[in-house]
């Protein structure tokens, strides 16, 4: 993704979004602006997940844009979002633009995956989550987000981000803490205790937020984000991983679940880099033949991606099968690990695949 930036490819808008965290900023990867450090880059999956992560659009490449330049009432919206930061757009103050409310939300439901109000929000608690990282007093960051009350902001807070306000920048012991980290087949959520690293997924997975609900139930600890000593070793192993040089992680791993489930996801760790084996097979390895689908179920629950090699499991026939991540993801983790034993230099997916 970052090549794709760096040479802004067009081919690969709407694929995914590049964020400037220098300047709060997300961007298509088309965008003509100059480049920023690799290591002020981030990507999300979606405008929406750029929005609630505090980011702005970009004026230059315009990156809420849909199918060509939005209609002017939109474009109006957007300043009125953009120039006055703190303020709660209600329907009487649309009806005051001419605009129909039950229009905007169609139009943003139908364009940005989210109604007006829950884009005007977005913008509101992205910028909160920031200003209370940086320090900001809770109360200040409320008020100043649009919300009426301390207790408004922390019910929309916690459903935006699954934690009250306040454990955005608590002690990160006895929490599980998380981060996104780069790679090239997208954002990756990590999470770790002060042990063991017990997270790590594709940030557009559908079942992430069922993930982080067996996270909190399996470990009964708080998820904040943060970083910690854990996170840093598995940036830099996952780094080596997609370069090609590094075959065996070392991070220490915790990933409770089911006697099944545990029985699987230790199988899986045993398949050795750059090879694969079938569903039927992993089946008899557990002792439980014939139950195949018990088996690929299984891999679906694995909260711990390519840490715990879930991508190595296929069809009987060589075919792909199924993968939480896409298998267009698959294909890539598959092709990276047969390229790293034979010597040879790993394919990239072509937009076509990712969109698979």
């Amino acid at each position: 993704m970052l090549r794709a930036f760096s040479r802004g490819d067009a081919s690969y808008d709407g694929i995914f979004f590049t964020a400037v965290r220098t300047t709060s900023i997300f961007c298509r990867p088309s965008c003509p602006a100059k480049k920023p450090l690799a290591k002020n880059v981030e990507f999300f999956a979606t405008a929406k997940d750029a929005l609630f992560a505090g980011y702005r659009p970009c004026k230059r490449c315009r990156p809420m844009d849909t199918n060509g330049r939005p209609p002017e009432w939109v474009r109006k919206l957007f300043l009125r979002v953009e120039s006055q930061p703190d303020e709660r757009i209600r329907d009487q103050d649309l009806r005051a633009m001419s605009i129909d409310p039950a229009r905007a939300r169609r139009f943003f439901q139908e364009n940005y995956g989210m109604t007006f109000q829950a884009y005007d929000r977005a913008r509101r608690l992205g910028r909160a989550f920031a200003a209370i990282r940086e320090g900001g007093d809770l109360t200040d960051v409320a008020i100043g987000s649009g919300f009426e009350s301390h207790s408004g902001f922390r019910d929309a807070y916690v459903r935006a981000f699954g934690k009250p306000p306040g454990r955005s920048r608590m002690s990160t012991k006895n929490c599980i803490v998380t981060a996104m980290i780069e790679s090239p087949v997208g954002p990756l959520l990590a999470g770790a205790t002060d042990s063991a690293v017990c997270l790590l997924e594709f940030s557009d997975r559908r079942m992430l937020e069922a993930q982080m609900t067996t996270l909190r139930k399996r470990f009964a600890r708080p998820i904040v984000p943060g970083t910690n000593r854990l996170l840093t070793v598995l940036r830099s192993e996952l780094d080596r991983y997609f370069e090609g040089t590094l075959k065996k992680f070392s991070v220490p791993m915790e990933y409770p679940g089911t006697e099944f489930q545990c029985k699987v996801w230790g199988e899986l760790l045993k398949i050795p880099y750059g090879e694969t084996i079938s569903y039927e097979t992993l089946a008899r390895r557990v002792g439980s033949g014939g139950a195949q689908r018990a088996v690929g179920t299984a891999n679906g629950a694995n909260r711990i991606a390519i840490l715990i090699p879930c991508h190595r499991v296929v069809n009987k026939d060589g075919k792909l099968g199924g993968y939480g991540g896409g298998l267009w993801r698959k294909q890539h983790l598959l092709e990276l690990e047969k390229a790293a034993v034979v010597g040879r230099e790993p394919l990239l997916f072509e937009p076509a695949m990712a969109k698979a």
